[in-house]
């Protein structure tokens, strides 16, 4: 104990009481190092239909919190050609890492205890106290500042969490490497971190397609390589922190880009969605695009009649396209003798025929 500094000139430490303590020992020093887990079957209010208390050393009890929780770990069926494979609704090392994170970083100051509210498709974790200083649910991928460094320093020690703050990077990998929701955070203030953690497998393509990836490969990406990944296969902009990414991606064949400029788009590769066969979804999501922003352009110049509107109106329309991208498809437009093109230069306007 005095190597992991648990006794200091002799004297325990509130870490050593967190972490090894009895119940006797907690009740009298420190009560509020309790986590208290419950299974709720329904969100009704009221009574949990099962409740556990747990005011004794935290090393002591993990695995059998786990375990409570493990109960009611439903799993999920998926088929892949003649192979069924089933995944847990609950990953154990996401579960895990969470509650050791707010063990480790909840304000002992609040007579609060952590509460573990576990439902048939999420699990709850909430702990008092709040993020510590500078960090927030935005940044907490990038910055770290332990509240608790001696409580987190022998957790890293037992090998059970990454002290350099690389407890919610395990937790985000393995949320998008098994098609689930990240990690909520939504009801958190000052006073208290909810974390809400999803159990549904949101897209089984996409959990097939890490599968594809296989974990060799996938053991060489960084968090954001998984962040990225996730964003494009939700179809949304790639954030700008995320960007220097992207070129890896492409050079892995994991992603490919369409478009040039501003209309620049982002698709998981085309090989992926083949070995899944589903060719024909790729086509979808390639042409898809294009299809949509002429019918929008048609839409405005319909909604405009005769007196129809100049090119930077419908520039408007489609801010996302450049202006070269906007003219090849009022071209493919006017070709297909749905608009034309009346007047020129700055006087000129494009309507419907």
């Amino acid at each position: 104990m005095a190597d992991a500094e648990l006794v200091v000139d002799g004297q325990i430490t509130y870490a050593a009481l967190i972490l090894l303590g009895t119940r006797e020992a907690l009740g009298r020093y420190l009560a509020q190092a309790e986590v208290i887990c419950e299974y709720r079957s329904h969100e009704a209010p009221g009574s949990a239909a099962e409740r556990h208390e747990f005011r004794q050393g935290f090393l002591l009890v993990l695995d059998e919190m786990w375990r409570l929780i493990s109960l009611r770990n439903d799993l999920q069926h998926f088929q892949q050609g003649f192979f069924v494979w089933d995944v847990p609704t609950f990953s154990e090392r996401v579960v895990r890492e969470a509650i050791l994170n707010a063990v480790s970083h909840r304000d002992y100051r609040h007579g609060g205890s952590v509460f573990v509210r576990q439902y048939p498709r999420r699990i709850e974790i909430v702990s008092p106290g709040g993020l510590p200083p500078g960090i927030t649910p935005a940044n907490i991928l990038r910055q770290q500042n332990p509240r608790n460094r001696r409580i987190a320093e022998v957790l890293g020690k037992c090998g059970l969490v990454e002290r350099a703050g690389q407890g919610f990077d395990l937790i985000f990998r393995e949320c998008i490497r098994q098609s689930k929701a990240l990690p909520d955070f939504t009801h958190t203030d000052p006073h208290f971190v909810w974390l809400t953690l999803h159990g549904d497998i949101q897209d089984q393509d996409f959990l097939r397609f890490f599968e594809e990836i296989g974990q060799e490969r996938m053991a060489t990406f960084s968090t954001d390589d998984f962040l990225v990944v996730d964003v494009v296969h939700r179809e949304q902009p790639v954030p700008d922190h995320l960007k220097p990414r992207v070129g890896y991606l492409l050079e892995q064949g994991i992603i490919e880009r369409l478009g040039r400029g501003r209309g620049v788009r982002l698709l998981l590769s085309q090989r992926f969605y083949r070995r899944l066969g589903k060719a024909g979804v790729y086509t979808r999501k390639r042409g898809l695009d294009r299809e949509t922003n002429k019918a929008l352009l048609l839409r405005h110049l319909q909604e405009n009649g005769n007196a129809g509107c100049p090119a930077s109106e419908l520039q408007q329309v489609l801010p996302a396209q450049s202006r070269d991208q906007l003219k090849r498809l009022l071209s493919e437009l006017r070709r297909e003798g749905r608009v034309q093109m009346v007047g020129q230069r700055r006087g000129a306007r494009w309507r419907v025929t």
